[in-house]
């Protein structure tokens, strides 16, 4: 039995994840009216960081395989340059607005992957941003601030 299989490696990473996302969720804030509900902010987070922790050590105590991991083969720089535009994405969207922002990083992680035709990445990345923009704006009525904050009427 292997102990650092590439499975116990990702339950122990999971277990992290799941133990850090409980003690957080705990930071949402209750109406006053919400403290003796049933169902309130934090029972979905609270729900999902105990299956998450029980599924966790069940991946550690019985892992799958005792393969060990191997980092020859992948491509890190492709992955360093993923992590830099979603933090770059993170620090765009309230300045340039949702439909601009999201658009460039889905322009930007297509072209990363290896599309190399502007034109299909601008016909597939801008639909799919404004449908799903419409979605949440018109349908679950949720505001995302579309525009650049130059073009903002504030």
């Amino acid at each position: 039995m292997e102990l650092f299989s590439k499975d116990r490696i990702g339950g122990v990473l999971l277990l992290a994840f799941c133990i850090a996302y409980a003690v957080l969720s705990q930071r949402i804030t209750l109406l006053p009216f919400q403290a003796n509900v049933a169902f309130h902010a934090r029972t979905m987070p609270e729900v999902l960081s105990v299956l998450g922790i029980g599924l966790s050590l069940l991946v550690i105590v019985f892992p799958g395989s005792d393969e060990r991991p191997r980092f020859a083969g992948f491509n890190w720089t492709q992955g360093f340059l993923f992590l830099i535009l979603m933090s770059a994405y993170g620090f765009t969207v309230r300045p340039l607005g949702f439909i601009v922002s999201t658009s460039a990083f889905l322009m930007i992680g297509f072209a990363l992957l290896g599309e190399r035709s502007a034109w299909k990445l601008v016909v597939v990345a801008v639909p799919v941003v404004v449908g799903f923009w419409f979605m949440m704006t018109q349908g679950l009525d949720v505001f995302i601030e579309p525009l650049p904050a130059f073009m903002r009427e504030d």
